[in-house]
């Protein structure tokens, strides 16, 4: 996720501090990864320098001054520019799981030991996402499903490669 990008987009509604800035990300974005506030900072004095937002305001308070921010006309064109950028799908080409299961079979240790061991944990994992689900909001439902559909996709993967387990201990050995 670009975190500029996003802090970009909220900045659309209004000008805010960095502290609402923050408290608007980790509301909507941030469930299982909030954002520091180092990092909210760093990333607001970056899109300052290029030229992408602006400071609206400067307010003294008992710490340090808050400044509030507001995009600027070329801050809209970056948000619109990447919202028209379609993400580059990630084929996992490098899995760490396949490098696990081959090693596995190099080392004559027992692969489909880590691929049940790999199967149980995906279990686990969709058991946790679908009651996050099944209690959340409607946001929570659709980044769990997100989630859940690529954990489907890995148990696919796992029950295909216990099934050619042999054929790839022959391809891997040889």
């Amino acid at each position: 996720m670009s975190i500029g990008n996003t802090l970009l987009g909220l900045l659309e509604s209004g000008p805010r501090h960095g502290y609402d800035l923050k408290r608007a990300f980790d509301e909507k974005f941030g469930h299982d990864r909030p954002l520091h506030y180092g990092q909210v900072y760093a990333t607001m004095s970056r899109l300052l320098k290029n030229g992408l937002v602006e400071v609206d305001g400067v307010e003294a308070g008992s710490g340090p001054e808050r400044r509030r921010y507001a995009i600027t006309d070329a801050g809209i064109s970056d948000v619109e520019r990447w919202l028209a950028t379609p993400e580059k799908p990630e084929p996992y080409l490098q899995s760490t799981l396949y490098t696990k299961v081959v090693l596995a079979l190099l080392t004559e240790r027992n692969a489909a030991d880590v691929l049940d061991t790999q199967r149980a944990e995906h279990l686990r994992m969709m058991r946790i996402l679908t009651d996050r689900k099944r209690k959340g909001d409607l946001a929570d439902q659709l980044i769990c499903d997100h989630a859940l559909f690529h954990l489907e996709a890995d148990l696919r993967w796992l029950e295909l490669t216990a099934v050619r387990l042999d054929k790839l201990a022959g391809a891997v050995t040889a």
